[in-house]
């Protein structure tokens, strides 16, 4: 059997990590994450088309700038409350908060500090606003089964880490 490589059509699996500027690993996968190639879901800072026409076996080392990444750190989404206007159950450093916009969208907040009776929500992804450095080992290529095809394989945003999106 020929090596496959990858294109639209086929399902990749692979693994990768994720360093800050200074080399600090923030997020990674030993166990691969598959996703059909050219499909619905997008990976990052043009991940896809480093990959695009590799192998099982290869790596590629991608560096991504914030607008290639999680976008630039929006000042805008950080939220301050007072403590008794929030429910106890989001009352810790940590805690996500879904909140809505008068458009009706959606999105993440997650408490970032308590301080003198005040709660400080902040909107921004983990990553925004960072540096990048992505690198990818390729496990696998081939073509998808049938029941890969009708699957929803892997996330939103940047496919590897379902934490990034």
């Amino acid at each position: 059997m020929t090596e496959q490589l990858i294109s639209a059509g086929k399902l990749v699996a692979l693994t990768y990590r994720i360093e800050d500027g200074q080399g600090n690993i923030l997020e990674q996968t030993d166990i691969p994450v598959s996703y059909i190639h050219g499909g619905q879901n997008e990976l990052i800072g043009g991940m896809g088309a480093a990959v695009d026409g590799r192998r099982a076996g290869d790596a590629v080392e991608l560096v991504l700038g914030p607008d290639q990444g999680f976008g630039a750190y929006d000042p805008d989404l950080i939220f301050t409350d007072t403590l008794e206007n929030v429910p106890t159950e989001f009352r810790f450093v940590g805690a996500e908060v879904q909140m809505e916009n008068e458009a009706g969208e959606t999105r993440q907040f997650h408490v970032t500090r308590i301080e003198d009776g005040k709660l400080i929500l902040d909107g921004n992804h983990p990553l925004a606003g960072k540096t990048l450095r992505v690198h990818v080992r390729i496990e696998e290529v081939r073509e998808p089964t049938h029941a890969e095809l009708t699957a929803d394989l892997g996330g939103g945003g940047m496919l590897p880490g379902g934490g990034l999106h």
